[in-house]
């Protein structure tokens, strides 16, 4: 991103390969007019928030070794699985079709969805939650080892999803579109039942496809499950919404908070998930944060510039992040000692060389064992893959090619395991 301003499975099971190897889980206007469209909750139950076991999700065995890239075509979503062998490297094992179309925010220069999480695994239930930008909808799957089957897509309560967010039995959507909003899920058997009296305005001013420098940039829980998060980017706002046990947040409007650094995006957590971790693009920092139960932040640590530029997206790998700056498509690294204390890596801000042949760096993500990252090159349509090492510098082990490149839209949202 430059800063300048239930449905049966119906996949292609194309180029199949890789062995059946067995094992992620990321100035203001305010409208009055609630748009997007009425959600239809007629009978969805409000659900409990607690940690969901893989048990209680009939038939789950979750994913295994698998690297899920959403490809985000316009005239069909599709996700594009890839087997991970031990040693990182990707083999095609899959492509299939989420039911609905992908989509591309104006004047986005590299990164069609301008936004990170909007493709999650969650390894409680087993599944794999897609947005589908260009329908107003999302798609779950379940997972097993690199097989998506049981497709289910609902409506994402707004226009233009872009993010999702999980936390034990719920998920939350993020529609950046219109006025933008967040609508809560359950997380079930049967895929994603609206979640009654979740749905709350973000309050912007965009169309229903939003500018990409407008919109906002992810959606996140807190570890503890007590603050849903949003970030906004033209507004330089960090918004939470306390959450109740039930999952629904307590307050029709969020908690307002000004952003330490300009142009926020993505959104971690470290470790002890008692820290957040704000990517801001305008700079290229990071900002550390606590989120008290109020909604109100604290900042922990001031704005961390890395010298590169556009840094949009961010993904923690053990006491290491890595961010992902796409204005010179490079990788930044990033180490938490046990003070909370937030450094580079190196000095020159990189984890490692940048390469001709890997342009247009947009999202990444981490295994679950946080051995390897894999990063999406949305200009060259390729996927590398790098093994993190004891220092936090990364090696390349694969790359993945062949996968949409950025034309009048193009691939955004990848999960590992």
């Amino acid at each position: 991103m430059s800063v300048q301003s239930g449905h049966d499975d119906q996949s292609r099971q194309s180029r199949q390969g890789g062995a059946g190897r067995g094992h992620r889980r990321k100035s203001r206007t305010r409208r009055i007019a609630i748009g997007g469209g009425a959600l239809a909750v007629a009978g969805a139950a409000t659900v409990a928030v607690s940690l969901a076991s893989a048990s209680q999700y009939s038939g789950s065995t979750g994913a295994d070794h698998a690297v899920f890239v959403q490809g985000n075509e316009l005239d069909g979503n599709t996700i594009h699985v890839f087997a991970r062998d031990d040693d990182g490297k990707l083999e095609p094992a899959g492509t299939h079709e989420t039911g609905g179309k992908g989509g591309d925010q104006v004047d986005a220069p590299t990164d069609s969805l301008a936004s990170q999480g909007s493709l999650v695994y969650d390894d409680a239930s087993g599944m794999l939650l897609a947005v589908n930008a260009g329908s107003g909808t999302v798609t779950s799957f379940r997972v097993e080892g690199q097989e998506l089957k049981d497709r289910h897509v609902v409506d994402s309560g707004g226009e233009f999803p872009a993010s999702i967010a999980v936390h034990g039995k719920i998920a939350y959507v993020m529609n950046a579109g219109g006025e933008g909003s967040v609508q809560g899920f359950a997380i079930t058997g049967r895929g994603l039942e609206p979640l009654h009296g979740s749905h709350r305005s973000l309050g912007l001013d965009n169309e229903d496809v939003p500018r990409f420098d407008t919109s906002p940039g992810e959606v996140e829980i807190t570890p503890d499950g007590r603050n849903l998060v949003v970030t906004t980017k033209a507004a330089n706002t960090v918004e939470v919404f306390p959450l109740r046990k039930n999952g629904l947040p307590s307050v029709a409007e969020p908690v307002v908070n000004e952003s330490a650094g300009g142009v926020p995006f993505a959104i971690s957590f470290d470790g002890t998930g008692k820290r957040m971790l704000v990517a801001e693009a305008e700079k290229s920092t990071v900002t550390t944060y606590k989120v008290k139960h109020d909604g109100t932040l604290e900042v922990l640590q001031e704005p961390l510039a890395n010298g590169q530029e556009v840094l949009c997206w961010l993904e923690r790998a053990g006491n290491y992040f890595y961010g992902g700056n796409t204005g010179n498509s490079t990788v930044s690294g990033y180490r938490m000692d046990e003070q909370g204390e937030l450094s580079l890596t190196n000095d020159v801000g990189l984890a490692t060389p940048p390469s001709a042949n890997s342009q247009g760096v947009i999202d990444l993500a981490v295994t679950e064992d946080e051995k390897f990252v894999y990063v999406q090159n949305a200009v060259s349509g390729t996927v590398d893959g790098f093994r993190v090492e004891s220092d936090g510098a990364l090696t390349k082990v694969t790359t993945a090619e062949g996968l949409p490149a950025f034309d009048e839209s193009g691939m955004e949202g990848i999960a590992a395991v």
